[in-house]
């Protein structure tokens, strides 16, 4: 997936006439981590990809959306959940094109020592979740808790926040993110 992902952002770049150099400025990520993103030598983390898209700006789902999905699609199978993710996390999203949506659903899977980076994720809205099996320690600004299957959050995401999975066996959780800004 690293080479689609290099592609994609390449491609958006390059259609709104953006440089990387300007892309780097403008979302404050090295112009050579960029670079190497684009040439798929780079995977990069949940928040990595999240921060260089702000410099469009643009959501993940956004990014990973299929344009050519139907607006009023109502249903959808399991192997039809858009993956807006990669490596050891996993978003599976509910419908490709959130655009003029009010929430993003998302089933998630961190793998053991996963999780969305070193660098904090802030965006617009509201987030919740609720742990499935597994176990996740959240960072919201100054506090941390590892939750457990059955355990939830809800915050406003506009604080800064990171997820990992601590344990050694797979966290699966369900999240809710109002307005889809993610």
């Amino acid at each position: 997936m690293d080479q689609e992902i290099g592609g994609r952002l390449k491609e958006i770049r390059t259609q709104l006439g953006m440089s990387q150099r300007h892309l780097a400025r403008v979302s404050g990520v090295a112009n050579a981590t960029i670079s190497q993103i684009e040439a798929g030598r780079l995977n990069p983390t949940v928040s990595m990809l999240k921060k260089v898209l702000d410099g469009f700006p643009m959501s993940m789902s956004e990014f990973f959306a299929d344009d050519f999905e139907m607006a009023d699609r109502m249903f959808y199978r399991a192997e039809e959940l858009t993956e807006i993710a990669d490596g050891g996390v996993s978003f599976l999203q509910v419908g490709a094109n959130l655009r003029n949506k009010s929430i993003q659903l998302l089933k998630e899977c961190y793998q053991p020592g996963a999780g969305t980076g070193k660098h904090t994720i802030k965006h617009d809205g509201e987030e919740c979740g609720i742990i499935l099996r597994g176990r996740l320690e959240v960072t919201v600004a100054d506090q941390t808790s590892v939750l457990r299957a059955g355990d939830a959050y809800y915050f406003k995401s506009d604080q800064p926040h990171q997820f990992h999975n601590p344990g050694n066996e797979p966290c699966e959780l369900i999240t809710a993110c109002s307005p889809p800004s993610f």
